[in-house]
């Protein structure tokens, strides 16, 4: 029996040279706005939420490269203890919210709760309804004390889904992604459509509105969000500081240890074609 080639996107994508070009130009930007945010001292709270496997990851990672890991995080946090099970459902979250001149990147948050937790029977009916009335009023809470927050949603199609999950399960590098909890994602497509409906009915308020980003193509989606995000963000432009770097001094009369008193990590590169290095300091 032939083994089944897994299905293959049909997705047309932007091209990678105008895509690494202003993801290029976006990222800087980025750097950019993180100065202010630093300097300010403001606060930024961005959710990611959105289907399994629609790129919420892959976004994350291209906001977050090139910030200074100082002044942003990224939060994914695990299953519930049984300690945090007998806590008040946020307070986990709240316990990673921003301080003063950082931004939190979230990827999934108290929003767990609407989807995986709802479709799944994780939590009672009378936890999901509650969790619908305080969300708008615990998001204001955070809003009010002055944290910038914005929600984004990756919304990815049927057939592309199962194209990305079936290209997980052939790639040993992103296998670890295919959890069970994905792959019935797939037999409950309509179940987590509903509840997303429900959700945003509840927490898509004019105060703290969900953004959708399509992520059929991810480059464009990559783009676009990270365009979005820096435009919700009242930053201003920061001079940079006049930097010189000063020229090294000569020689004293150092002398240094003979290398073989150290221990050193195989060379194994050298084995690849190239050449041996001179071991530094």
């Amino acid at each position: 029996m032939s083994k089944k080639k897994p299905a293959k996107s049909s997705v047309k994508r932007i091209p990678k040279g105008p895509y690494k070009d202003e993801l290029q130009r976006l990222q800087v930007e980025l750097v950019d706005m993180q100065q202010w945010v630093v300097s300010s001292g403001a606060r930024v709270l961005v959710i990611f939420e959105g289907r399994d496997a629609a790129g919420k990851g892959g976004a994350i990672k291209r906001v977050r490269q090139y910030l200074n890991p100082r002044h942003a995080r990224v939060v994914a946090l695990p299953k519930p203890s049984k300690e945090e099970r007998g806590q008040w459902y946020y307070q986990r979250y709240i316990a990673r919210l921003p301080a003063a001149g950082e931004i939190v990147l979230m990827d999934r948050s108290w929003y767990n709760r609407a989807g995986v937790e709802r479709v799944l029977g994780f939590c009672t009916d009378a936890e999901y309804q509650t969790f619908l009335r305080q969300t708008p009023i615990v998001e204001h809470l955070l809003i009010e004390d002055g944290i910038i927050l914005i929600k984004y949603w990756f919304s990815v199609s049927d057939d592309e889904q199962q194209a990305r999950f079936a290209s997980r399960l052939e790639d040993p590098l992103r296998r670890w992604k295919l959890s069970p909890t994905d792959l019935e994602s797939i037999l409950r497509w309509e179940d987590y459509s509903r509840a997303k409906d429900a959700m945003f009915a509840a927490t898509d308020t004019t105060e703290s509105p969900w953004w959708t980003v399509e992520s059929d193509d991810k480059r464009s989606a990559r783009l676009n969000v990270i365009s979005h995000l820096l435009s919700s963000i009242p930053y201003q432009s920061l001079e940079s500081d006049d930097v010189e770097i000063p020229d090294r001094p000569g020689a004293d009369d150092y002398e240094r240890p003979p290398v073989d008193q150290f221990r050193y990590v195989p060379d194994i590169a050298a084995d690849l074609g190239g050449t041996k290095k001179q071991k530094g300091s």
